[in-house]
């Protein structure tokens, strides 16, 4: 790559449209940084018709993807369509026309990663994600590269935007899910379909490739337990409060032994974690390792100039490489085997929150059913409801979650508990 760098881009959306623009706008820093000078010569599109918020020459517009694919002037593709196919596709055939690939794309890389890694490797071609997860914050090359000389041991953190922002406006502000949700569509931050930002697919593709990085394990998103917030109501976070605990959407990757869990979830995070004054759109993570111990990673998690930022990053990276001719070595392939670990070898603290018969004796019960089952209490928090209940709130201390989950499905069977609200996982604190 000397004198002119082609580029092809696949997709003209928001990140798209930031690429564009850093790069038009960073000419003379990108040509100080590689000793090239880059063009975006071709760019995919769906709807030649569509109004954008930058001009673009007609003449560069194709809704073919073949005008990049096998034009042999262009060197590497940005993908940024997002879905799995056509991308997937369009990928492979650029690495058998020899070209790299810097993609922003998690839903690809978390179900298919290790494959296009494979043949961007067999072809001696870059692959390169970093905007994949965090959005402007460059956790990936720190993950990689940062600890390449340490163990990492836990990743966890906040990795979706748009669930941190309903969960500060609901804990701030006291409002309902719905309304939140409704005014994150309204602002952008939530899709018009919301399912994989609420349910937490989103944040559950992303841990994996965080996972498949930080650990050398072949993760794919479906081995990640996942529970989104739809169903955080006020009164778990009221209580929460009130106990010291802030309600977030935590990704967990945890190494113990060889043995990997990877989960995300609604957790109650201890308000002495910093991760608890995390908020709005925001995205922190934090890497523990045998050595350096702990690390957090703070930024926009999404965005079109901070997400861009990561693609123009990777595309330095694949311009310099070509430089030194060491493109398609730098892949990180996974070198340990998989081994989940059983609901036995997972440990958490837990909040349950109960409705029960408010009567003497009821608190007592519960407890030797905890103490039968291995779990002991940390905390208990109990409120009228009603003329004849309780609302009875249990912070445990660690247990393992196949304790808790035989707990609550014994305790449902007392005649004393009238209905199980609801359960969180809690971090932070000790």
């Amino acid at each position: 790559m000397n004198g002119k760098v082609k580029i092809g881009l696949m997709g003209l959306g928001t990140v798209g449209t930031g690429v564009v623009r850093l790069v038009e706008s960073f000419q003379e820093d990108l040509f100080k940084q590689t000793g090239s000078s880059l063009e975006i010569s071709r760019i995919l599109i769906k709807n030649p018709d569509k109004k954008r918020s930058i001009y673009v020459h007609p003449d560069k517009l194709t809704t073919n993807p073949d005008d990049l694919i096998y034009d042999d002037e262009i060197e590497v593709v940005i993908e940024v369509m997002g879905g799995i196919e056509p991308a997937r596709t369009y990928i492979l055939e650029a690495f058998e026309n020899g070209k790299h690939v810097v993609t922003a794309n998690k839903d690809l890389l978390a179900a298919h990663g290790d494959e296009l890694l494979r043949k961007a490797a067999e072809k001696g071609c870059d692959l390169f994600y970093e905007a994949s997860v965090a959005g402007g914050i460059p956790i990936l090359k720190t993950v990689v590269e940062g600890f390449s000389s340490d163990r990492i041991t836990q990743i966890m953190g906040i990795v979706n935007g748009t669930t941190n922002y309903i969960l500060t406006k609901m804990t701030q502000e006291g409002l309902p899910f719905e309304q939140v949700l409704r005014e994150a569509q309204e602002l952008g931050y939530a899709e018009p379909d919301p399912t994989s930002d609420v349910e937490g697919l989103d944040a559950a593709r992303k841990m994996a490739i965080l996972a498949t990085l930080g650990f050398h394990v072949g993760m794919k998103w479906d081995d990640v337990a996942c529970k989104g917030i739809s169903e955080v109501t006020q009164e778990d976070i009221r209580y929460g409060k009130q106990l010291g605990y802030t309600m977030k959407l935590i990704g967990i990757a945890k190494r113990d032994d060889d043995c990997v869990e990877v989960s995300v979830e609604p957790t109650f995070v201890a308000n002495s974690h910093p991760i608890a004054n995390v908020n709005d759109v925001f995205n922190a993570v934090y890497v523990y390792g045998e050595a350096v111990g702990e690390t957090m990673f703070y930024g926009p998690g999404a965005g079109e100039l901070p997400t861009a930022t990561a693609v123009l990053s990777d595309l330095v990276t694949v311009v310099k490489n070509s430089k030194l001719g060491i493109n398609g070595r730098e892949m990180a392939f996974p070198y340990h085997e998989k081994r989940l670990k059983s609901p036995e070898q997972i440990f958490a603290k837990y909040f349950v929150r109960l409705i029960v018969q408010d009567e003497s004796g009821v608190l007592a019960r519960i407890a030797k059913l905890m103490a039968e089952n291995e779990i002991s209490l940390e905390k208990v928090l109990q409120e009228p409801y009603g003329k004849e209940d309780a609302e009875l709130i249990i912070v445990t201390h660690s247990a393992s979650k196949a304790s808790i989950e035989r707990f609550l499905e014994e305790v449902q069977e007392f005649h004393i508990v009238k209905e199980l609200k609801s359960c969180y996982r809690v971090e932070g604190g000790e």
